[in-house]
């Protein structure tokens, strides 16, 4: 604190800025306050601006991590596919008098635990695409 003070007396005794509006020491004051917190401001800037840019880029990692782990979850389609290619080929070789097909079965059946997992995957993913559209916006700022 005391270091501060230093400072704020040193430069008001240099301000060349309260020379131009007066000698009074209300205007070397203001002077020196502009000066200081110009300062101050410019480096907060820098510093939000970087701290941005990392959100930015963890976001970013995190989404396209999450995006991998979200797809990996998902059924896999050659199951079905392959059901219905072994149906087809059934009524191909038993011709138009075949019996009912049998019912493909649906692998739509998860579990609660997958439905949960899924749910907060998904979250994450809004969250962390949220993160990212908040961090565009305060750099844009």
């Amino acid at each position: 604190m005391v270091g501060l003070l230093q400072q704020i007396v040193d430069i008001l005794q240099t301000s060349t800025i309260a020379e131009e509006r007066g000698k009074d020491v209300r205007s070397k004051f203001w002077a020196a306050y502009k000066k200081v917190s110009g300062e101050y401001d410019n480096d907060m800037l820098e510093r939000c601006n970087g701290n941005m840019d990392i959100v930015l880029i963890f976001a970013g990692l995190f989404s396209a991590i999450n995006t991998a782990f979200i797809i990996a979850m998902q059924p896999n389609p050659i199951d079905t596919t392959n059901n219905l290619l072994v149906q087809l080929i059934q009524i191909t070789l038993d011709g138009p008098s075949a019996a009912q097909p049998m019912m493909v079965s649906s692998s739509t059946g998860y579990s609660s635990s997958n439905v949960w997992t899924q749910a907060l995957a998904y979250a994450s993913l809004a969250f962390s695409l949220v993160a990212a559209f908040g961090a565009v916006l305060g750099k844009q700022w």
